[in-house]
Parts: C-alpha cells; sequence; structure tokens
C-alpha cells in the first residue's frame, strides 16, 4: 500500500497513491460511509494504519478501482506530516561516507542525533542557506517510519513495528561540524535543514529491502548512490539499537544515513531518489 500527504480542498490530507491517480481517504470515507482519519500521522498515532493495509489487502485495493481518482501530475504533494514525535539521524552508516567525514572506519556503534520539527520541510519547499554558517551539504536517505509504540525490542522483532519507509534529505552546516565534532548537533538544527517525502510505501511492497537504492542527486545527476545492504547498521538493527535507547512511538522517523552528500548554493535543485517512492525534490535558497 502506498500513501501520500497532498493539498487537497486547500488542506494537507491522506490519499492513497495508485497507479490511476490519488485518491484522498476522505473520498473513500464519503464513498463507504467510514471514518478513517484524513490525517496521515493521526492515522498512525491511533494505530490504525495496519487496520488500514489490512482493508487494502484484503480487497479494499480493488474497491478503489471504483473511486475516481486525481491525476498525478495535478497534485501538489507536501511532508508526510509536520510535527512528528521524534526524528533521529543516523550519521556515518555507509563505509565511505564514515571514511569522508572522519578519516577511518565507522565505530562499533550508530552515530545518533535528533532533528528538531522546526527544522522540517516537505516536497517544492526551499531550503534556506542560513547566514555565516559557510559550506552547507545535502544527503538523500532512506527514512524509516515507526507504526508501534517499542521499547527495547530485538533485531529480529524490529521490522513488525515499521509502518513503512519514505524518502528524506538530511542538511549539514558542515563547516560548523568540522570545526568540532561536538557542535554537529547546532550543525544539523537549522530551519529547514530536513526534508521529508510526501510518500509513504508499507514494507510488504518490497520484495527485498536490502537491494533498495538510495540516490543523491544535484542539479538532475546522480552523485552518489548505494544499497541499503551496503549500510554497516541495518534498518533492522537500528530500530533494534534506538528502542534500547529510548521508546519509539508511532509517527517517529529515523533517518537511516547517507550514501554520499553534496555542497548545496543558492539556485540549486537536489533530490532524493528510491525506487518505490516519489522523488523528493527541493530548491536551495538563501
Amino acid at each position: 500500500m502506498k500513501l501520500a500527504t497532498i493539498v487537497h480542498e486547500q488542506r494537507e490530507q491522506a490519499a492513497f497513491l495508485t497507479d490511476r491517480g490519488i485518491i484522498p481517504l476522505v473520498w473513500l470515507n464519503e464513498r463507504e460511509g467510514t471514518d478513517w482519519e484524513t490525517d496521515l500521522l493521526a492515522l498512525l498515532q491511533k494505530n490504525k494504519l495496519n487496520t488500514l493495509l489490512g482493508w487494502y489487502t484484503g480487497g479494499g485495493k480493488t474497491l478503489l478501482t471504483e473511486l475516481p481518482a486525481l491525476v498525478h501530475g495535478q497534485v501538489s504533494y507536501r511532508a508526510l506530516y509536520r510535527q512528528p514525535g521524534k526524528m533521529i539521524g543516523v550519521g556515518m552508516n555507509y563505509m565511505a561516507k564514515a571514511i569522508e567525514l572522519s578519516g577511518r572506519p565507522p565505530e562499533e556503534e550508530p552515530v545518533i542525533f535528533l532533528k528538531p520539527d522546526t527544522s522540517l520541510i516537505g516536497p517544492g519547499e526551499c531550503i534556506r542557506l542560513p547566514d555565516r554558517a559557510g559550506q552547507i551539504t545535502a544527503e538523500a536517505e532512506l527514512a524509516i517510519v515507526v507504526g508501534q509504540t517499542c521499547k527495547g525490542i530485538s533485531e529480529e522483532e524490529a521490522m513488525s513495528v515499521v509502518a513503512g519507509f519514505t524518502t528524506s534529505l538530511d542538511m549539514t552546516a558542515k563547516d560548523i561540524h568540522s570545526r568540532n565534532p561536538r557542535f554537529m548537533q547546532r550543525a544539523k538544527s537549522f530551519d529547514t535543514f530536513l526534508s521529508l517525502g510526501a510518500t509513504l510505501t508499507t514494507v510488504d511492497e518490497y520484495a527485498s529491502l536490502a537491494e533498495l537504492e538510495v540516490e543523491t542527486v544535484l542539479n538532475g545527476e546522480v552523485a552518489h548512490r548505494n544499497t541499503v545492504s551496503r549500510m554497516m547498521f541495518s534498518p533492522a538493527y537500528l530500530i533494534s539499537f534506538l528502542s534500547h535507547v529510548m521508546t519509539l512511538h508511532p509517527g517517529d522517523i529515523i533517518l537511516t544515513g547517507t550514501p554520499g552528500s553534496v555542497v548545496i548554493k543558492q539556485g540549486d535543485k537536489v533530490e532524493c531518489r528510491i525506487a518505490g517512492l516519489k522523488t523528493l525534490s527541493n530548491i536551495v535558497e538563501t
């Protein structure tokens, strides 16, 4: 099942993403007399996503073919939601990226940091370069959307709490971070320094998550690409590891690391491309 957050009837709301087009959940409610949440974060936090997925795979997908659909190219997309409980970043999760940043192989445990919700933007919104922050980089990343509250779970249990995946772009004030590794949180926390994709694809849509490819794209050219299989710490490991540090709640976002970063300047277009998800694009402004 694929869901998206779109602008429809002058508000951001959840919709099904189908081959025919976009079907707002509100249309399903009107047609069937149901009361599905039409805000994706509310759908997650009220533990309704798995129920919706069960409906979809149990015949709902066929029912959707009877509903009208909005044309793909005529829909405005927005971030999945605006105020997740936590946005947790993972640094240096690909060998090449770890060596680029530190000059040595990665540590034995993941590097983690938090992104404030004030840093959050979505598709089509602008990345703003802060004054006197120096060089800024952008990194495409696969983002995990947590679907169930969990604490201290095993790696084997981890994927059962995942609602799905989305695209993301994580920005960093590289010069600030380079001055002192302890400045990483500040370097990651400026407004507009996290773009979250519009589409959520559930786990069952991927036959092999390990083969999924993540691309960082600058001005139409692929600058870096790598597969999930080449992460040092797999998505399942990261979920388990983080759940032993903090309780994870529905709607929390985990950024899994990047295959590589690009330096961005005014006028650039930076993208995150991942199969099965709508490409996430943002323009850079000062």
